[in-house]
């Protein structure tokens, strides 16, 4: 689910990124500035998607959303996803209005849209139809699928959707209502959702959805930005109160870091600092600061997350409205300034939290010892283990650097990236390297889950992402440049699969036990997928053998892989060519990722239904990462009880 939430947020990424382009169109061509209409109808035409009876493209950020989360979620990003996207938003929304013409769910319905088209890309692009249709198979054939779950789901929604609008608008009136309090709690949220990427999710329902507000032309806005560059004089609340943090407080978090910096690194570390803190003062992008502190100190995170809960609440007290197109930042601090209110104000706001910033960012990392930037141990960074990176191949060395410490191309199974960080899926992230990784320009390296991993680079993480694909695609690629001592190599799967205990591995089912060389299937009995061992079960019930996590649930539910917490990687293939019932028969209680107990329920198998259909119910139980000299060897003969242990060993 984590996930899934997180494909959400990079998703918004793409059509997000258009919205600083739009906004400086918007408020170059209005009248307190440049007075050029035909500019500010061009930046209309991305905002006014929010607007009712609107023309031009301010007209369609919703159907922007469909396409753009569209293309994010198709594991290639074809163009064929972005055209379904914008087809189903567009049959959503007509089939919607035409059950309810009241019915306006703005950039929400682009976001459904975009999802839904994304995921039936994924499974259907390849899909063959019969020769009479075969030329609407391929990704043709996603169109069409989208289109009629538009319908579905307009008809869906055309019911439903004012009852969702009453929970949404809820809650936008609790946190209104609530006043300063209640957008505290909004700030201290936004930053606590960044490690998980999670927050672009909450921004979009606050920023393009919350409140609504009828200009004098009659044309209707929603969402706090949208409303705000509509000249709404209540908004801007949700926005507002990024200001002081962004352009004064996490630059002199830099300050700070600086000054409790080791004195021979101090200038070395000064570069980085200013230009991370320039970024966040000019742009508005914070998180190559943020990543620089949220790991080696939670503590700190938190303290600005309260830092942040508490501007949100001055700001609002004050009385203090402003709002940005991208970020809050100097450059959107200008261009809204003649339609903010106290301006003025709001600079003097964020000079007092850069002070408090500065003096408790100090004061932590000198009383807590944090290894910030600066004041990492004399070892983990020498001078002569860093990479001198040139301006011409930097990318390329950064990758390579990066697939390096990744436990090379083997354990590394998709690239993606957001605004800021590498979002990538391993196969197992424990063999990751992070001090190898960080020497080579990462700013932090967050581990998510077994296999999924987060390097923060900064806002170049584009560049560094298509290096990384450019490497991938080789079936060599180069090793990094590495001057002075290489890294420590990550422990190899059969090493750890060495340590086997056959007092803590349980039987997973019970029945009558079989060596691997018994089990009916040459696959299995010639040890083409590793040694084992079978069992010919007498119930269904499937339990895990030992604490670890789940590496794989096949599509068809037929198999399950696990891995133990040394290391020791197994499958259970419930029968034998049950694969062709295409998961009839089996319910599987756990997903890809999980972590379990040993005992706790895997699976059912429903017998009586399998075996007249498969030439075996013959379970096999293999050890896929044993060395070559390993050898499986029962110690008991017959029947064994699920739970029993002591029956198996590893020579």
């Amino acid at each position: 689910m984590l996930a899934f939430l997180q494909k959400i947020g990079k998703s918004l990424m793409l059509p997000i990124a258009v919205l600083p382009a739009a906004g400086l169109l918007l408020r170059l061509g209005q009248p307190d500035l440049l007075n050029i209409k035909f500019i500010a109808e061009a930046g209309n035409a991305f905002f006014g998607s929010m607007a009712i009876g609107q023309d031009a493209v301010f007209s369609n950020l919703a159907l922007l959303f469909a396409i753009g989360v569209a293309i994010g979620f198709a594991k290639d990003n074809n163009g064929a996803a972005a055209l379904a996207g914008a087809i189903g938003y567009m049959v959503l929304t007509f089939t919607t209005h035409a059950i309810n013409p009241t019915v306006n769910m703005g950039v929400l319905g682009g976001i459904i849209s975009g999802i839904v088209a994304g995921l039936l890309y994924n499974r259907f692009h390849d899909i063959h139809l019969p020769t009479w249709l075969a030329f609407f198979g391929g990704r043709r054939f996603i169109p069409i699928i989208t289109a009629l779950a538009g319908v579905i789901l307009g008809i869906l929604f055309g019911y439903i959707w004012p009852y969702v609008q009453d929970g949404i608008d809820a809650l936008a009136h609790w946190i209104t209502s609530a006043g300063a309090f209640g957008y505290a709690v909004y700030g201290f949220l936004n930053r606590l959702l960044i490690p998980l990427g999670l927050h672009h999710i909450i921004n979009t329902l606050v920023w393009f959805d919350f409140g609504t507000f009828k200009d004098a032309a009659g044309n209707v806005y929603h969402g706090d930005i949208t409303r705000f560059l509509h000249h709404d004089p209540t908004a801007g609340r949700f926005t507002t109160g990024f200001f002081p943090i962004m352009m004064f407080g996490l630059p002199a978090a830099c300050f700070a870091m600086m000054a409790t910096a080791k004195t021979e690194r101090r200038r070395k570390t000064a570069g980085l600092l200013l230009g991370m803190a320039l970024t966040s003062f000019v742009t508005g992008v914070t998180e190559p600061i943020e990543f620089g502190f949220m790991f080696v100190s939670p503590l700190l995170y938190v303290i600005h997350a309260l830092l942040t809960a508490t501007s949100f609440a001055v700001t609002y007290l004050l009385g203090i409205h402003d709002s940005f197109s991208f970020s809050a930042s100097l450059i959107d601090y200008i261009l809204n300034y003649g339609i903010a209110q106290k301006p003025l104000l709001l600079i003097l706001v964020g000079l007092i939290y850069g002070v408090i910033y500065f003096i408790i960012f100090y004061f932590v990392i000198k009383w807590r010892d944090l290894k910030t930037p600066g004041r990492e141990d004399e070892d983990e960074f020498a001078d002569d283990d860093t990479i001198a990176i040139s301006a011409d191949d930097k990318y390329t060395r950064m990758a390579a650097g990066f697939l390096k410490g990744l436990g090379g191309k083997e354990n590394l199974t998709n690239i993606d990236n957001c605004a800021t960080r590498l979002r990538l899926d391993v196969r197992d992230s424990c063999n990751i390297d992070e001090t190898t990784i960080k020497r080579f320009g990462a700013r932090g390296v967050m581990k998510t889950s077994k296999s999924s991993v987060q390097i923060i680079v900064g806002p170049d993480v584009e560049f560094a992402a298509n290096a990384l694909k450019k490497l991938y695609a080789l079936d060599h690629p180069p090793e990094p440049e590495t001057p002075g001592t290489a890294h420590t190599e990550p422990i190899t799967k059969n090493a750890t699969a060495k340590k086997f205990d056959k007092d803590s591995f349980t039987a997973p089912l019970s029945g009558r036990l079989l060596k691997i060389e018994e089990v009916p299937d040459k696959v299995f009995s010639e040890k083409m997928m590793g040694d084992g061992f079978g069992i010919e079960p007498s119930d269904g019930e499937v339990i895990s053998p030992f604490n670890g996590v789940v590496k794989s649930v096949f599509p068809t539910n037929h198999a399950i892989g696990l891995e133990s917490e040394d290391g020791l990687e197994v499958l259970i293939h419930m029968g034998l060519d049950t694969v062709n019932l295409k998961g009839e028969g089996f319910t599987v209680h756990v997903e890809n990722g999980d972590c379990i107990k040993q005992g706790q329920k895997l699976a059912d198998m429903d017998i009586d239904f399998i075996k007249d259909k498969v030439p075996s119910i013959v379970t096999p139980i293999i050890f896929t990462n044993l060395e070559q000299d390993n050898r499986v060897k029962l110690l008991k003969e017959g029947n064994i009880q699920r739970g029993d242990k002591g029956f198996i060993e590893i020579e």
